[in-house]
């Protein structure tokens, strides 16, 4: 993939922070690259877990941070309270549907189902040309080995219309997105 204007960038991670912390290390890595390079942080407005940490730390460096969350998670008190701007929907779907519109290519980081349905969800999307925004893993300490190694296989299997790498990229460390920009 060559560098494309990317202005805005949805990130799909855990709203906890799971048990390595090379996770969090990298959120506030990637949340500084975003306030670096002018790329406002488009995410699912939470304040806690791996979400909490990238807004956190866009917002702390001067960055720009827009949270879009569905009502549920703002009636458990989840949402974020410091952010650029924050969008209260009715539900996931079109919580996901907004973050979609609103981001020019997407980044994952380690979650849990929340954020692989995220990212399935997108590369369908992607292969139904309902959109054609990159989508990046981040690939922090080898926790998405095992997904990258399945995909691989979907393909050997030939379940898939396209090749994985047209429209996902791997990258191992938040410094190597600054390649694709």
């Amino acid at each position: 993939m060559q560098g494309v204007n990317i202005q805005s960038l949805a990130v799909f991670c855990g709203s906890k922070d799971g048990i390595n912390p090379l996770f969090r290390q990298h959120a506030i890595e990637l949340g500084k690259i975003f306030v670096k390079n002018n790329i406002t942080l488009i995410y699912g407005g939470g304040s806690v877990g791996i979400m909490g940490t990238i807004a956190d730390t866009v917002m702390d460096h001067g960055g720009k941070a827009i949270g879009v969350i569905p009502q549920v998670l703002v009636d458990w008190e989840r949402q974020h309270n410091s952010l650029s701007e924050l969008i209260v929907v009715d539900d996931m779907h079109t919580r996901k549907k907004k973050m979609y519109e609103l981001c020019d290519a997407a980044i994952i980081l380690p979650g849990g189902f929340g954020t692989l349905d995220e990212l399935f969800e997108m590369i369908t999307w992607n292969q139904l040309s309902i959109h054609d925004k990159h989508i990046f893993i981040l690939n922090s300490g080898d926790f998405y080995n095992y997904l990258i190694a399945h995909i691989g296989q979907m393909a050997e299997e030939k379940f898939l219309y396209e090749e994985a790498q047209k429209r996902l990229t791997v990258i191992h460390e938040p410094s190597e997105l600054v390649n694709y920009l």
